[in-house]
């Protein structure tokens, strides 16, 4: 078929089918909603954004200001990832992220683009936008990922200024989280908010994962004008972790990927899970085998909930997926979790389907 007919045949399909609605309202969605938002991305020609959480709007905001200049992808997801990570008022990334069980905040991050190229940090300390600083490693070294000490030291040599990451908020939870824990770090602890008392057995009383204020890990994904693809993720990783735990995000193939000629995902959620499969990786590979964005966020997801019978509820992990032609899609392994869209027609907030 002709790429013109091809492209108003998919068009046609997809206004018919589904009743894409215009504007830049910002809408909690159902399952059925984030459908038509993939499908509206596969028709849309132009650039798109989306990322994790309910703060991935904000991120979004400064992302599509790169692509709506006909920057790069690359450029877009940085400018985008720095939001978060210069906010106080979020505990999971950056700038008042909660610290370690030590009460050391260190930050975790990567980048990668269309051509397989890619920076990371691990363990970084005093450094606000770890983003930019593993952008650095792709662009300035012949490695891949450093990582505590060295990662600072390279940092530093590339002029960004070191900076207190204790806000005293993160520090009173803490503080607050050492008399009643025993010391052990909880997953998603950052998440936790408290369910209805008839809701679950005593057990199951706190869940992660199901509140619109939820903040963990932002995972990044932008398609510009070009055709190019490139992703970022960053975190401060794990409330009250142990010392020199790092997660799936700096971690090429498990917390990002990205294949210029298939497709980008993220994961945000229990690192260790999305680790345990190479979660990111699966999915762009699901995809280069047919399966659609959310179906091949749903499989990977599966893949994490088949090691646990009866299905465990203390934690979330979830996927986003951008596929080279445009699609999106997301799965979840527990509901709440949102992830936000921007294009041409403005920006959606978008609950993804999950399993439980």
């Amino acid at each position: 078929m002709h790429p013109r007919r091809q492209f108003l045949h998919v068009l046609t399909m997809a206004a018919t089918m589904l009743g894409l609605r215009p504007g830049s309202v910002f809408a909690q969605s159902t399952a059925a909603d984030a459908k038509t938002a993939a499908d509206a991305a596969r028709a849309a020609p132009g650039p798109v954004v989306l990322s994790t959480w309910d703060f991935g709007a904000a991120a979004n905001a400064a992302a599509w200001r790169v692509l709506s200049q006909r920057g790069s992808a690359l450029d877009a997801v940085e400018a985008g990832a720095r939001v978060p990570e210069a906010d106080p008022a979020n505990h999971s990334v950056g700038l008042g992220g909660y610290p370690d069980r030590d009460g050391r905040v260190t930050l975790d991050a990567c980048v990668m683009d269309h051509l397989g190229n890619l920076g990371a940090v691990a363990c970084l300390e005093e450094i606000v936008h770890a983003v930019s600083v593993a952008r650095r490693v792709m662009e300035q070294t012949p490695h891949v990922l450093l990582v505590g000490e060295g990662a600072l030291r390279f940092a530093e040599a590339q002029g960004f200024a070191r900076q207190n990451l204790l806000t005293p908020a993160a520090e009173q939870a803490w503080r607050e989280w050492l008399r009643t824990a025993n010391y052990q770090p909880i997953p998603n602890r950052e998440q936790m908010r408290r369910a209805p008392a008839s809701s679950l057995p005593p057990a199951h009383q706190i869940l992660p994962g199901a509140g619109p204020a939820n903040h963990d890990t932002i995972g990044i994904l932008a398609l510009d004008h070009q055709r190019h693809l490139a992703g970022a993720c960053t975190t401060s990783g794990m409330a009250f972790k142990l010392p020199g735990r790092v997660g799936d995000s700096p971690i090429s193939g498990a917390g990002l990927f990205v294949d210029g000629e298939i497709g980008a995902a993220t994961a945000t959620g229990v690192g260790e899970e999305c680790l345990r499969i190479c979660g990111s990786h699966t999915v762009v590979e699901l995809m280069r085998q047919g399966q659609t964005p959310e179906q091949a966020c749903k499989q990977a997801v599966e893949r994490i909930a088949r090691r646990y019978n009866p299905p465990r509820n203390d934690l979330q992990m979830a996927f986003i997926a951008l596929h080279h032609d445009g699609r999106i899609g997301a799965y979840a392994l527990q509901t709440g979790f949102t992830y936000a869209v921007t294009d041409a027609s403005g920006t959606r907030q978008i609950a993804a389907p999950s399993l439980i």
